[in-house]
């Protein structure tokens, strides 16, 4: 088996990056966001990369930090309500920009991962999200065609691996990374926790180690709100 932990997430992305890559990164809001590999790819200095992922993180946090240092060319997202440098740079025409109904993404990760081109699909009919794709009636409803994402690089954070890179994640972490990691040509994954192989139950693996080329120990972790909310104290 070849060793698939390295040291750090300089050392899992080195001869990986370049500039103008379509990159999966996992993550949903700032869940299960693969901040060390963000970094990381922020320290490098490539450019006009591509991004497909649910969102942008918030500003300077998540891949609104490659915003804040136009590294970022595309955004190919669902969400961007949280990040105000994403929404400058949109409308001033400084980042090209891809919305997809959050559903569709998904299922565009997923499909991209199982080799499929494309796939109909109601979701955004009579809407703009429908602009210039291809309309199929299929039993007297129409459906627009959407293509699979067939990504250069995916980045994805896990709850735990062991070192043949089987990852298990936690709760809403699951929700993106899982079709990120099989969308990419090489899948880097940073975790909580690595143990021995054999120490995870193979019923409870949600990502087999066959889509995991690098892997790398990420830990510890600040766990971040993205908008924290609180109540007045009650009188003593």
């Amino acid at each position: 088996m070849a060793n698939k932990v390295f040291k750090d997430a300089a050392a899992a992305l080195d001869g990986v990056l370049r500039d103008g890559m379509l990159i999966a990164s996992g993550g949903f809001g700032l869940c299960g966001l693969p901040e060390r590999l963000l970094d990381a790819i922020q320290a490098s200095g490539v450019k006009d990369l591509v991004f497909a992922s649910n969102n942008a993180g918030i500003d300077n946090e998540g891949i609104g930090k490659l915003l804040r240092t136009k590294q970022v060319k595309k955004m190919i997202a669902s969400y961007v309500g949280e990040n105000k440098e994403f929404e400058r740079q949109y409308l001033a025409g400084e980042l090209e920009v891809e919305f997809c109904p959050q559903g569709t993404l998904a299922e565009r990760l997923r499909a991209g991962g199982a080799g499929i081109p494309g796939f109909y699909t109601k979701t955004g009919v009579g809407t703009a999200i429908a602009e210039g794709k291809e309309v199929k009636r299929f039993n007297g409803e129409d459906y627009i065609l959407e293509e699979g994402i067939f990504a250069d690089l995916s980045i994805i954070k896990g709850w735990k691996a062991d070192e043949s890179g089987n990852l298990i994640f936690r709760k809403t972490a699951r929700n993106f990374n899982h079709p990120a990691a099989t969308a990419g040509k090489i899948c880097v994954a940073e975790v909580e926790e690595i143990v021995p192989v054999g120490s995870l139950d193979g019923d409870a693996i949600h990502l087999p180690g066959i889509y995991v080329n690098r892997l790398i120990l990420g830990a510890p972790y600040d766990k971040k709100i993205e908008q924290r909310t609180v109540r007045p104290r009650a009188a003593a």
